[in-house]
């Protein structure tokens, strides 16, 4: 079969103002290598940048949502890649350049583990905002079963969501545990049979398309993964207040109490990036270091 008729690594579909990206190289578990993950980071922003998406699911084809990295290359999957931008001299771990722009989206995104999640596909939900699985699903941080640390930052986002305790056993012991698991220790959010976890996806997804102010969701998602890492309250009082003081005359203010008055479900003209304050972001990302 020549490369022309070969399916897409990635798919990406909209419907209902949803977007639904499905890792889709099924006969490999959906592992991923480089080009995938370039792939997957096209697709999230081409589905970012476009104002009638409110918010995106990201799931898995066939049994697995994401069986890690692609091994078939030997040990050299795991080395760092040549930044891709014109002159750069960085390399930087790929899968941590995923789950930063994952987690850098203005919009609300659903992980809907449909199977194992292991390695990078367990560290790439780890920014998701929603995370729900199969009850099929089996998840494994296996880094030190393969000789080398963690990636996607998960050093980073896995303590605050689980706690140091839980993340240490898991990584610490490399070993793959079932959806229960997970959703005991907060990893997830729900576990639901199989044929049911798209349905449940896209219900979450619609509740906040359908009854949320864009921008407002855009500024609270960005507020409260800040607000883990600044040193006193007062900080998350100085950028609130900031940010309240430009939302507060806005058309989707206006329209949120309008809307709570006549009794009526708000149509928030917002859209996103498009209605989002000038000065967004509130948080600068650091610069990556240039390496040789």
């Amino acid at each position: 079969m020549g490369g022309a008729d070969r399916a897409p690594a990635v798919l990406v579909g909209v419907r209902d103002a949803i977007g639904t990206i499905t890792l889709n190289r099924p006969d490999q578990l959906n592992a991923i290598n480089r080009a995938m993950s370039r792939e997957l980071i096209d697709a999230i922003d081409g589905l970012d940048g476009d104002p009638a998406v409110r918010a995106v699911i990201l799931t898995g084809s066939g049994e697995a949502f994401c069986a890690g990295a692609d091994l078939s290359v030997g040990p050299a999957t795991f080395e760092p890649a040549r930044s891709e931008d014109r002159g750069s001299t960085t390399r930087r771990d790929w899968g941590g350049v995923l789950v930063l722009r994952l987690f850098a989206m203005n919009k609300p995104v659903i992980a809907a583990v449909n199977g194992a999640a292991v390695g990078v596909g367990a560290t790439m939900t780890l920014p998701c905002d929603i995370r729900i699985a199969s009850t099929t699903a089996r998840f494994g941080f296996v880094f030190a079963r393969r000789g080398i640390v963690t990636d996607g930052c998960a050093s980073w986002f896995l303590p605050r969501i689980v706690g140091p305790s839980t993340a240490l056993r898991w990584c610490l012991s490399g070993a793959v545990f079932p959806a229960d698991e997970a959703l005991d220790e907060g990893l997830l959010h729900a576990v639901h049979d199989p044929d049911d976890l798209l349905l449940r996806a896209h219900d979450l997804a619609g509740e906040i398309a359908t009854k949320t102010s864009a921008v407002s969701v855009a500024l609270i998602r960005r507020m409260l993964w800040q607000g883990l890492v600044v040193g006193h309250p007062m900080e998350a009082h100085v950028y609130e207040t900031r940010l309240l003081a430009e939302v507060a005359g806005s058309p989707d203010a206006r329209e949120g109490v309008v809307s709570f008055l006549e009794k009526r479900r708000a149509a928030f003209p917002g859209t996103v990036p498009g209605s989002l304050p000038v000065e967004w972001p509130p948080w600068d990302e650091p610069l990556y270091p240039e390496t040789t």
